[in-house]
């Protein structure tokens, strides 16, 4: 299965699309003589042109290997975008929090965050497994982090106002749990991958072990060798 590399596609639309427009310039500019202006609009229209041309051959040829559709994978991409614009709003919030439980509370759910989007990003098919993660668990956490730092930040703090904090601090633990979760479940293929490679490397050593029982010893026949040399050269 191939993984989405939206860096090596961009390098690759880059090293087509460049050089076309590089050479279509000087032609039209000094071959068509239709003037500096037209000539490097045509040249910039021919690029987007390449390049978009590049880019939907990209996606379709990505989508095939991949098994999904043009839309499918598209919307995936544009889940993962969206996913890291709103991680850094997370992000954002470190130092507002107030207490260092708080901040690695923060920074915990961050890391998460970051690496059920790069699972997806390596393999777009397991964002199904991580729908509700895209969805809905990481805009809840973008929100309950922003009221907490909201009432964490006011000068007065009531009985009321700490009873709001104490329960958000509770929802954004119980949250945490359930991101945890989120990524154990796109883990989870993975899991039972590599513990079937372990159960077949097991039996590949049992296997070799128990051939090795089999084979039998050869020093019970060494002396009946000895013993006929011996015998021979006597004569």
């Amino acid at each position: 299965m191939k993984p989405l590399k939206p860096i090596e596609n961009f390098i690759k639309r880059q090293s087509v699309s460049l050089p076309i427009m590089a050479v279509m310039f000087p032609v039209l500019y000094l071959g068509a003589e239709i003037g500096l202006i037209a000539s490097g609009a045509v040249a910039a229209g021919t690029y987007i042109a390449s390049n978009s041309t590049l880019k939907q051959v990209q996606i379709s040829t990505d989508s095939k290997s991949l098994g999904m559709t043009r839309s499918e994978l598209k919307n995936v991409r544009t889940q993962i975008k969206e996913g890291k614009e709103k991680i850094k709003q997370l992000q954002g919030n470190y130092y507002k929090v107030r207490s260092i439980s708080s901040f690695k509370q923060l920074m915990d759910m961050t890391k998460i965050a970051n690496k059920i989007i790069l699972i997806v990003q390596q393999n777009p098919r397991k964002f199904y497994l991580a729908e509700p993660f895209f969805y809905s668990h990481l805009d809840s956490a973008i929100e309950l982090t922003e009221k907490y730092t909201l009432l964490v930040g006011q000068p007065v703090k009531d009985q009321e106002m700490r009873i709001a904090l104490q329960d958000t601090r509770e929802m954004l633990l119980s949250l945490n749990k359930v991101m945890e979760q989120d990524l154990k479940r796109v883990l989870s293929s993975d899991i039972e991958k590599l513990r079937m490679e372990l159960d077949y490397a097991q039996l590949a050593v049992d296997q070799h072990n128990n051939q090795k029982l089999l084979v039998q010893p050869e020093s019970e026949h060494e002396g009946d060798v000895e013993d006929d040399r011996k015998t021979f050269n006597s004569k």
